[in-house]
């Protein structure tokens, strides 16, 4: 199989909507300030948080800028971010060559697409925006040295999506020592990265955050959970399964105390059981808003 990153961001779109919690969401809705307000998103991706919140009705009249390190992300984001919004009934106008203007009866929306690593791009002392996002990349930060740079691109809120905290979970059970081993190994190499990282980001965002001196006004679960539906996966799920098998190879083959042979008959089995409709994925993870 043919790993792309920006195929497996799109193929979690629809696991992310089940995931991020509408609770908080709401808390979100009620805090933004009226139209015209501006977001900046970093680890933006393809553009996918983007597309949802058009889609779930919070932007109307916004200036969005999206960042990402990865030129795949961005190169993907110029000509799909069109195409979906065609095919949303709005019309896209490439004003520049990485600005893009959606516009329909009801909303206009003026996104601009860097790429750009997030530390580096603050150097710059950009205006602040309205709100920031950070979706599905604050656990790969070293926190909590890392939030209060963040929070300088925002004037007051922070809607922070998808923190991992500590779970993983693979239905069936293959073995459950050797199950428990996996996890248990996966979870240590976020522990040890050396850009930064925290298996139990999301738990330990409320003590974080607390130290930096901002004000938490929502807290919840956004767990992952993907299992099949009369032996299907629903969309492209199943090729976000196979993706995160992935990120597992590549975090542990090699690693001290997991045997090769071992681990590759547990992911040739994991595989198969993601042929056969059988493999349930779970993980934990946290989303807050803060104001800063």
């Amino acid at each position: 199989m043919e790993y792309s990153f920006p195929h497996y961001l799109q193929s979690k779109i629809t696991v992310d909507d089940r995931a991020l919690n509408k609770d908080v969401f709401h808390v979100l809705k009620a805090n933004l300030p009226p139209a015209p307000f501006s977001v900046t998103e970093i680890g933006a991706g393809t553009g996918t948080m983007l597309m949802r919140l058009i889609e779930w009705g919070l932007l109307t009249n916004t200036d969005y800028l999206a960042l990402d390190e990865m030129d795949e992300n961005i190169a993907y984001a110029v000509e799909w971010i069109p195409e979906w919004a065609e095919s949303a009934g709005l019309r896209a106008e490439r004003i520049a060559e990485n600005k893009i203007r959606l516009q329909d009866q009801t909303r206009d929306i003026r996104i601009t697409l860097e790429r750009a690593d997030v530390f580096d791009f603050i150097k710059r002392n950009p205006p602040k925006s309205d709100l920031l996002i950070v979706h599905a990349v604050l656990d790969l930060f070293p926190l909590p040295e890392s939030l209060q740079k963040l929070f300088l691109l925002t004037k007051s809120l922070a809607w922070l999506t998808i923190n991992f905290d500590g779970m993983t979970t693979f239905e069936p059970t293959i073995d459950i020592a050797l199950d428990g081993l996996i996890e248990r190994l996966y979870h240590e190499s976020m522990d040890t990265r050396p850009t930064g990282g925290d298996s139990r980001t999301g738990r330990h965002l409320f003590s974080h955050l607390e130290s930096v001196d901002v004000k938490i006004l929502a807290a919840g679960a956004s767990d992952w959970v993907v299992h099949s539906i009369n032996g299907k996966y629903i969309a492209d799920e199943k090729y976000f399964l196979y993706f995160i098998l992935h990120f597992f190879e590549e975090s542990l083959t090699g690693q001290k105390g997991l045997d090769a042979n071992t681990f590759a008959d547990w992911l040739s089995k994991r595989r198969a059981q993601i042929e056969r409709g059988e493999l349930v994925f779970i993980a934990h993870q946290m989303d807050f808003l803060v104001k800063v």
